[in-house]
């Protein structure tokens, strides 16, 4: 079990994710029609977060588990599927250290999620190791290129992260996955768009400095001066990739991956 008084977990307990990963439901959903998920398969979603993909996995008929360090994440989580009548086994636990067995999964999924784990190569090893053979590992990971990549190297510039630490969109890029997870794997990587949609740019900048946990983590640690400048930055990156004129349209550039250890 993790360490809950672990500054890494207050992270996502921090501001309110419920409203973001709402906005990723259609990430999960074909990441699981990519995996090509069937019925009655073991299904484990890694760092579920709001259980996206959780959620389309049993919706498919897998048998699925959920895992993520987030308690209040999970009980949201266990909400929505109780709404839908699905059926979902949600445990708290560490995407560093599985609480499941070895080689017991068809599919191992994260969105969005086990690429934010510390110690990626930890992360990425527990991935192949709770995969059966002949079993697969679908993740959609954001790129460095796209805005959250972009974003997330905005809070780093801001406030310098712990010394040999690595970016989490390095999950974003063949070379980073190829590191990751050595060459005697298969993967199958294709780039995506989510477009983000708000009534005006500055109005998504608003809400995302009070609910995106990172971003509030990282607003909180700095001066008064401090903030204004990442607010000045992320105003700015966002205006930049804004594709509308009076409102907001801004694509979320992710790579899909599927793994075949």
């Amino acid at each position: 079990m993790p360490d809950l008084n672990d500054a890494h977990p207050r992270t996502w307990a921090t501001g309110d994710y419920r409203s973001i990963g709402a906005r990723f439901l259609l990430a999960a959903e074909l990441l699981c029609e990519t995996a090509q998920l069937r019925a009655g398969e073991a299904h484990l979603d890694v760092a579920t977060g709001t259980g996206n993909v959780a959620l389309a996995g049993a919706r498919r008929s897998a048998r699925v588990t959920a895992v993520d360090l987030e308690p209040e994440l999970l009980a949201h989580a266990a909400r929505r599927a109780e709404a839908e009548g699905l059926t979902v086994d949600f445990r708290q636990g560490d995407a560093q250290a599985l609480p499941v067995p070895d080689h017991a999964y068809d599919l191992v999924t994260s969105t969005f999620g086990v690429m934010f784990a510390r110690d990626q190569e930890r992360a990425a090893a527990e991935l192949v190791r709770v995969t059966r053979p002949g079993g697969r590992i679908a993740l959609a990971c954001w790129t460095p290129s796209g805005y959250m990549g972009r974003m997330l190297a905005l809070n780093t510039a801001h406030v310098p992260p712990a010394s040999g630490a690595q970016p989490e969109s390095r999950w974003g890029t063949m070379r980073g996955l190829r590191e990751l997870f050595g060459s005697g794997v298969a993967i199958e990587a294709a780039t995506r768009d989510l477009w983000w949609r708000f009534p005006s740019p500055d109005e998504h900048v608003r809400a995302w400095c009070a609910t995106y946990g990172p971003t509030v983590v990282t607003l909180g640690s700095l001066d008064e001066a401090g903030r204004r400048a990442l607010v000045a930055d992320l105003t700015a990156l966002v205006h930049e990739l804004n594709a509308d004129g009076d409102t907001l349209l801004m694509p979320l550039e992710y790579l899909e991956i599927v793994i075949r250890p």
